[in-house]
């Protein structure tokens, strides 16, 4: 049977995709909260869940992904979240798919000598899987959500100044920018494990944090667990 790791960016987003799973069990460990239940495909297997929230953070985000890989040995790990527009043409609540992840602020000269990369060669940007990419496709489509596949960049800093947008965009090429996918895509290339990163766009990268947080997401996190359980009906 296929098992899929979700982390996703609110509780109330894990809380209804949890809502959506068959005979949910509560797990906690490396302080995570994780709802692991099951639920059937539309071609008719089921599929086990692993779904929790990642925390905030590169090391937050590498920490959750490599617990779940480790206690649950996924086939797959989806990560949904939020992230700040840097491309003109898309607008807030588009949603950019992470085809390709790039770290804003690491020397992949030193952190990209692993397999397979190596000394000489070492491994520049990561991707999100193409058959995982391609479910996510079709679920936006039939949702009818505006979206792309791009890049998106992540660092331990929060973009919120037409400066920064400047040297993220130029350091990068990045559609998006947020704190965490390249980490959770990191550790699931290192694990051999097929993973997507999905980010709706929150804002254009230009609010201050302390004006962030006060942002009500509720819509997102209803929008996001419509999108997972879609995806993973599909698998």
């Amino acid at each position: 049977m296929t098992t899929v790791a979700v982390i996703g960016a609110l509780n109330e987003e894990v809380a209804l995709i949890a809502q959506s799973l068959e005979g949910v069990e509560h797990d906690r460990g490396a302080s995570l909260d994780v709802f692991r239940g099951t639920l059937v495909t539309n071609a008719g297997p089921t599929v086990n869940v692993a779904a929790t929230v990642g925390g905030m953070g590169l090391v937050n985000a590498a920490a959750t992904a490599q617990r779940l890989i480790d206690a649950y040995h996924p086939d797959a790990v989806i990560f949904s979240g939020i992230a700040g527009n840097l491309n003109r043409d898309l607008h807030v609540n588009d949603v950019v798919l992470g085809g390709t992840l790039r770290y804003l602020d690491t020397d992949m000269r030193l952190v990209g000598q692993w397999k397979p990369g190596t000394e000489d060669a070492p491994v520049e940007e990561f991707h999100s899987d193409p058959h995982l990419l391609a479910l996510a496709d079709a679920a936006l489509n039939d949702a009818g959500i505006h979206h792309i596949t791009g890049i998106i960049a992540s660092g331990n800093y929060f973009v919120d100044t037409p400066e920064k947008v400047s040297e993220v965009t130029l350091a990068t090429g990045a559609d998006a920018v947020e704190m965490e996918g390249a980490a959770v895509a990191h550790v699931a290339a290192r694990n051999d494990v097929p993973a997507l990163v999905i980010r709706a766009l929150s804002d254009n990268a230009d609010t201050d944090y302390e004006v962030f947080k006060e942002f009500d997401i509720s819509e997102y996190a209803n929008t996001a667990a419509r999108l997972v359980t879609d995806i993973l009906r599909r698998m």
